[in-house]
């Protein structure tokens, strides 16, 4: 469980990096500087926890499965963002979006969470 644990830690922490560096497009920040924080590689490691949910699923459509990870993703999200902010450490901060719930989870991250998830899968498959 460790080592999976840690591989779902570096994926994620891969992913926001590629996620925030690709976002400086936006930007246009040429530079795509990406940012992170080391709170994050624990929080992207819980994703060991969707495993046995990844095995329970596996018969379902693709979309069902998918649906179904947005919501175990945003509920993640939303216990840890909401301690985090209680302890006044939340590396993140949505309330600069109309989509944002307390600024904990954005609404509208729903279609990365879906990819996540089905991704979270795959490598569970794998490892």
């Amino acid at each position: 469980m460790i080592t999976r644990f840690l591989i779902f830690g570096l994926m994620g922490w891969c992913m926001e990096i590629l996620w925030t560096g690709l976002h400086s497009l936006f930007r246009k920040d040429f530079r795509l500087t990406a940012n992170t924080s080391i709170w994050m590689f624990p929080i992207y490691g819980l994703a060991v926890f969707l495993e046995p949910v990844c095995d329970i699923m596996m018969p379902l459509p693709i979309v069902l499965r998918g649906a179904a990870y947005v919501v175990f993703i945003f509920a993640a999200e939303y216990a840890v963002g909401t301690a985090l902010k209680r302890l006044r450490v939340c590396p993140w901060d949505y309330s600069g979006s109309r989509f944002h719930v307390k600024g904990i989870i954005r609404l509208d991250y729903a279609p990365v969470w879906f990819a996540a998830g089905l991704i979270i899968e795959f490598i569970h498959r794998r490892i």
